[in-house]
């Protein structure tokens, strides 16, 4: 097994390598890691090479950098092989308030980080993919992205982006028999939701939750929400009118605005 996964350092990323690993353990694994944050790539790297069979290659790599992404994609293509599975999963959260000058840059980081991180990840493999007869790309959306949230434009709008690019793109891999699968989660326990001061429906385990996008990845699954609470909400959402959403969620808690870099 070889799997590259990005936004590797801290939540969804560090839980999907540590099941990984678990997961093949008893086979010959190579895992591509990437993020920002050289100091927690490398404390993952020695838990996850802990285990005999388990070989890991870190990249300290901002995904908006498609350079510095391509290098990286291209020495871990040349030191162990074509991915099976390449998870684009750096993301980041931040409330946003469009007549807020400050938050403009807070939107551009979002929109690079949570869309074009998804080109600049996939791009460096499709090739390499075509060639080796296939392979799989998994994305990681977000429930948010399936109606425009108050207080959450930037979010809200960079996983809408990146459910309809990834539609976009498992259509286009069909010829060339590579898989896309895009993951909505709902609410998962991560740093990311732990500056959330609402109520979270049914919020689950970053390790529960691992195990389940590992599972839909192995399935093939094209789409999935997960937890599959989450899905009927989401159901529901699409089929609310806009006028009864924007009763419904004009007064809804907005997402803590931070700084993001």
């Amino acid at each position: 097994m070889k799997v590259f996964i990005t936004g590797a350092s801290s939540g969804i990323g560090q839980a999907l390598a540590l099941e990984y690993a678990n997961r093949y353990k008893n086979e010959k694994t190579f895992i591509g890691l990437i993020a920002r944050r050289s100091e927690h790539l490398q404390n993952l790297q020695i838990a996850l090479q802990a285990q005999p069979n388990i070989t890991c290659q870190i990249y300290a790599v901002d995904v908006r950098d498609h350079d510095a992404l391509a290098r990286a994609a291209a020495s871990f293509i040349e030191q162990h092989g074509t991915p099976d599975v390449v998870i684009a999963n750096a993301g980041v959260s931040s409330g946003t308030l469009t007549e807020q000058q400050e938050d403009i840059a807070a939107f551009q980081a979002v929109m690079d980080i949570n869309v074009m991180g998804l080109v600049h990840t996939f791009q460096p493999f499709i090739g390499a993919m075509r060639k080796a007869g296939g392979g799989q790309l998994v994305g990681i959306a977000s429930v948010a992205g399936i109606r425009g949230l108050p207080g959450a434009g930037a979010y809200s709008a960079s996983k809408a982006a990146a459910i309809a690019y990834l539609e976009s793109l498992r259509v286009e891999m069909l010829h060339h028999h590579i898989a896309v699968t895009t993951i909505a989660p709902g609410y998962i326990r991560t740093p990311m939701t732990d500056i959330n001061t609402y109520n979270m429906p049914f919020l689950m385990d970053v390790n529960v939750a691992a195990r389940k996008f590992v599972t839909a990845i192995e399935q093939k699954r094209r789409f999935v929400v997960i937890p599959w609470q989450m899905g009927w909400v989401a159901r529901l959402m699409r089929l609310i009118p806009p006028m009864l959403w924007d009763l419904l969620a004009k007064n809804a808690p907005h997402k803590p605005r931070i700084d993001v870099e």
